[in-house]
């Protein structure tokens, strides 16, 4: 009866293979279903800066992102997602992924980055400019980190580092069985913005006693630089420069509202825009005020220039100069004033000039006086940093911080830059006051040098510094993210009106057949980490799968032999007697 049952088997298979398709490929697909991929997490993530300066490309070139995930610990990193930890993060591990070919390479940042230990700070800011001094073609993006992420990162790093102290078969299971995740981006292929306009802001406030009257020009810049535009907060550089510069708008506009105080000097205010990106709304506000009219303050009689930039820190002030004062100039007057009020009501702060020439040759100038120097305008930058190389003037660590007491404890400042608003009162007080000792002659006059002007209902507001200094900073600033329509320009020119005259923008946008300056968009994305299995899991499965089918496709033809051989094993022995 067997012998009979294993013939018509034999006989039903091999004459109906799609019989036999129809009752072993559904028991396959049973067995191996799919393993769908689910998605982990979704973040955001911001690029590192593209842009292109003189005809010289800056930054990483690419913005898609669809490869898996490892860390710089893994043995291959050749088109591989590599993630950093910023408090693991060094320059020489960030160049071992370039050098192998990395698909990607994510940095994640903490979510409070001014509690970071202080060497760290320091040593990133010091690396932003030599990330961004090369060409990168990988895309680049920077992740706050958060409890998903880091669990991710966490169970990378486990694969990544495991496989290092294994033998080449267990690299295989291993790398064959470990979940994985694959790092996608949403967005598309960056590309040029055309026609980005970058705005720039005056006002003034008229003297009064003739028409030839010199004038005094205060300016700072007020958009930010980082390794990513939008992670660029710029608390000091320069949100304390403008937070000072309306200060000092209010502050005068109150005594050029009474007669008596009315001074004969024209004062001048001009918030620039692209002063990150070497002065060039500035520049093209110097072009349209000497080149292209016939009427303008900067045409007559300057006294100054006085450009603030990055005045929110530290127990020093330095003033940088292309070229010395001369005895006798206004430029002179305002550095002995300052001089004076220094020794005479601040004694704490140490101030000295810094003479640097102009150099034409480097593809970025030094400050932002330069820019009126190139122009023979007389003209000095007010800091508390004693060089232009200084790593917090373009550094995305330069965030906005409480008071050290609140977070750090009591003596311990955070790290990295920040502004203190007690110092940046009293920083925008000793300018104040040297500023009204030039414009009102108040030395001639035998004025002692302790003689304080703004005090009680005309002294320094703290909390309207403060409050500035917050706005300022809740947004990045970046040239590529503030445009015309932008409310950080719309709220500066709303405080400007309040303050002076003859408000209006100024707009500069690159010439279309040699530009400039090009910037590019897809600076911030949404990233999905999807769990999934590796490649070569897959390429393992169906291997699998192949064998398998082929084995029962071999029984299924040999079905009688099969059969018969298993019949002789499984038979019992006669017994012999």
């Amino acid at each position: 009866m067997f012998e009979e049952a294993s013939e018509v088997f034999d006989n039903m298979f091999k004459s109906s293979f799609p019989l036999t398709f129809i009752v072993f490929i559904p028991a396959v697909l049973i067995l191996v279903s799919p393993l769908p991929a689910e998605a982990a997490h979704e973040f955001t993530v911001y690029r590192m800066q593209q842009y292109d300066l003189q005809g010289q490309p800056y930054g990483t070139r690419n913005a898609i992102l669809n490869t898996e995930a490892r860390t710089v610990e893994a043995e291959v990193l050749s088109r591989r997602c590599v993630i950093m930890r910023l408090a693991d993060f060094s320059y020489d591990q960030y160049q071992k992924a370039l050098r192998q070919s990395a698909g990607a390479v994510v940095i994640i940042l903490p979510k409070n980055m001014s509690a970071m230990p202080q060497d760290i700070v320091q040593q990133f800011m010091e690396l932003e400019p030599e990330m961004l001094a090369m060409e990168t073609i990988v895309p680049v993006y920077f992740a706050e980190e958060d409890d998903e992420l880091l669990s991710i990162y966490t169970q990378t790093l486990t694969s990544s580092s495991s496989q290092s102290s294994l033998s080449a078969a267990e690299v295989l299971l291993h790398t064959a069985t470990a979940n994985g995740f694959q790092m996608v981006t949403s967005g598309a292929q960056s590309k040029a913005i055309s026609d980005w306009a970058i705005t720039s802001l005056e006002g003034r406030l008229t003297g009064v006693g003739g028409e030839d009257l010199p004038t005094i020009v205060v300016v700072a810049h007020y958009d930010t630089f980082g390794v990513a535009p939008w992670l660029s907060y710029g608390a000091d550089s320069n949100g304390s420069g403008v937070s000072m510069l309306l200060e000092l708008a209010r502050l005068f506009s109150k005594l050029y509202t009474y007669k008596r105080t009315h001074a004969a000097y024209n004062l001048l205010f001009f918030v620039s825009g692209g002063g990150k990106f070497n002065y060039q709304g500035t520049k093209r506000w110097l072009e349209d005020n000497l080149d292209h009219t016939d009427s303008s303050l900067l045409q007559d009689n300057v006294a100054f220039v006085l450009c603030l930039d990055t005045l929110g820190n530290g127990d020093s002030l330095y003033l940088h100069v292309s070229k010395p004062p001369k005895e006798g100039t206004p430029q002179y007057s305002l550095l002995k004033e300052l001089e004076t009020v220094v020794a005479s009501q601040h004694p704490e702060v140490k101030f000295s000039m810094v003479h640097k020439k102009i150099n034409l040759a480097d593809d970025m100038l030094a400050w932002e006086h330069e820019r009126f120097g190139i122009r023979r305008l007389p003209a000095f930058t007010l800091s508390h940093l004693p060089s232009h190389r200084s790593a917090q003037r373009s550094s995305i660590m330069d965030v906005r911080s409480v008071s050290p007491s609140s977070r750090h404890g009591a003596g311990e400042p955070p790290a990295g830059p920040h502004v203190d608003v007690s110092k940046l009162s009293r920083n925008a007080k000793v300018v104040a006051e040297a500023l009204a000792r030039v414009i009102y002659n108040l030395t001639e006059k035998g004025a002692s040098g302790d003689l304080q002007i703004f005090t009680e209902q005309m002294q320094v507001q703290e909390e309207h510094l403060s409050a500035v200094v917050d706005w300022l900073t809740a947004q990045p600033r970046a040239a590529q993210l503030v445009d015309k329509d932008s409310s950080v320009v719309s709220t500066l020119e709303y405080h400007l009106s309040r303050y002076l005259k003859d408000v209006k923008r100024h707009y500069v946008k690159a010439d279309k057949r040699d530009p400039e300056f090009v910037f590019y968009d897809q600076l911030k994305q949404t990233m999905n980490a999807y769990r999934v299995k590796p490649a070569i899991f897959d390429l393992l499965l169906a291997l699998c799968i192949a064998a398998y089918l082929g084995m029962m496709y071999l029984a299924i033809q040999n079905f009688g032999l099969l059969y018969s051989v298993v019949r002789r094993i499984t038979q019992p022995k006669a017994k012999v007697h």
